[in-house]
């Protein structure tokens, strides 16, 4: 009795074997639509149907996932079923409803037989697997798809046959006109869904497409305005100095470009004022300054005074200095504004600034003083010079 078992065992797992990829619940319905050469949805169909007949579906589900194993290697499927073979596998599964039916082994005819012409049409429906995913309609009115047409006419007409039994056996009482509409409904949805979500989808990639070739667009025009046209005058200009210039200029505008945190509402900031005074010195007076800004604020009049004093400064040192290079560094908290414009020039003595020499006293200074600020002139003698701006309490 065990080798006849074991034996049995070993024929039905040659024969089927449980799929481990694509599965509902077990893989079994699987296996055996691999081994047909059928879809699978035809399968889960089958078994659906057996449930309705006191859960023999659900019983030869368990049965045959206690006896098969999943598959291990690479899967052996067969050939896809001919339409012979496909309607032989159909007049089977009928033969075997009705050998059920004559053994008594049944539920009820009006449940089962409407039940059964629901559960097929949507599984004839739902299987998309030679024709066009977006929807089975445009199978429906491709000439060059007589099959599957055929197949979705009769997906169609099982559906609608067996809701309109179902509900006149489940449901005397609703009125034809509930159960047209009802049908009506359920077949839009299935004929018409996939498509409509399909047209969404495509409305959204075309969206998303259109927006990235105006991102292009943008990005190209903004790179021949600016780089292209930067790298042309590089390559006519011999004066190794404004070739640094330049390209410092241009780095800094990129970076700008690519990262820029203006507001929404364009409102001007701090830092993007003082960036301003740095690419005026350095298209001016060709000599790199180095901007570093810690914190940001808004632009008000204070501000503004202490940004031309700032300009002032600049414009000084690359002037005077004779540095190869200018620092400006900006900091930003609660309780102040501050501005350091540095660099390590030949410097003066501030005490000999001759009288009709005015910028510092009145630009820098005398500006700062007038919006409630201080500015802090310090130089030395082959040290260079620091300018010291800051903004507090009602300048702040």
């Amino acid at each position: 009795m065990e080798a006849t078992e074991l034996t049995l065992f070993q024929r039905i797992g040659l024969l089927i074997s449980r799929r481990q990829e694509d599965r509902l619940v077990a893989g079994v319905a699987g296996g055996i639509a691999d081994r047909l050469g059928i879809a699978d949805l035809y399968v889960r169909a089958g078994f659906l149907v057996l449930t309705l007949i006191w859960g023999i579906g659900l019983f030869l589900y368990l049965v045959l996932w206690a006896l098969t194993l999943d598959r291990t290697d690479h899967p052996r499927l067969s050939p896809p079923a001919s339409a012979e073979r496909t309607a032989g596998y159909v007049l089977i599964f009928a033969g075997g409803l009705l050998l059920l039916r004559t053994l008594g082994i049944w539920s009820n005819d009006r449940l089962v037989w409407p039940a059964a012409a629901v559960i097929v049409g949507i599984a004839f429906l739902m299987d998309r697997r030679d024709i066009d995913p977006r929807s089975a309609i445009l199978a429906l009115f491709d000439p060059n798809s007589g099959k599957f047409r055929s197949r979705t006419l009769l997906g169609i007409l099982l559906l609608v046959v067996g809701l309109s039994i179902l509900g006149a056996a489940a449901v005397p009482a609703v009125e034809t006109v509930l159960i047209a509409v009802l049908v009506t409904g359920v077949g839009m949805a299935v004929l018409f869904g996939p498509w409509v979500w399909r047209l969404v989808s495509d409305l959204g990639a075309e969206r998303s497409k259109r927006i990235r070739e105006e991102e292009r667009a943008d990005m190209a025009a903004h790179l021949h305005d600016s780089v292209l046209q930067t790298l042309a005058l590089i390559q006519r200009t011999d004066d190794p100095r404004r070739v640094v210039t330049l390209a410092r200029v241009q780095e800094r505008e990129l970076r700008r470009w690519l990262y820029d945190s203006t507001p929404a509402d364009g409102q001007e900031l701090l830092s993007r004022a003082l960036q301003n005074e740095v690419d005026r010195i350095e298209n001016t007076f060709d000599i790199p300054v180095e901007l570093v800004t810690v914190g940001d604020r808004p632009v008000d009049d204070h501000v503004r005074a202490m940004v031309a004093a700032a300009g002032e400064a600049l414009t000084n040192a690359a002037r005077h200095s004779g540095a190869s290079q200018i620092s400006m560094y900006s900091e930003v908290t609660d309780a102040s504004a501050d501005v350091w414009v540095s660099d390590l020039g030949r410097g003066f003595d501030t005490g000999l600034v001759a009288p009709d020499r005015r910028g510092i006293a009145e630009s820098i200074v005398g500006r700062m003083l007038n919006h409630g600020g201080s500015a802090t002139v310090s130089s030395e003698l082959g040290e260079g010079t620091e300018v010291h701006l800051r903004l507090t309490g009602e300048g702040q």
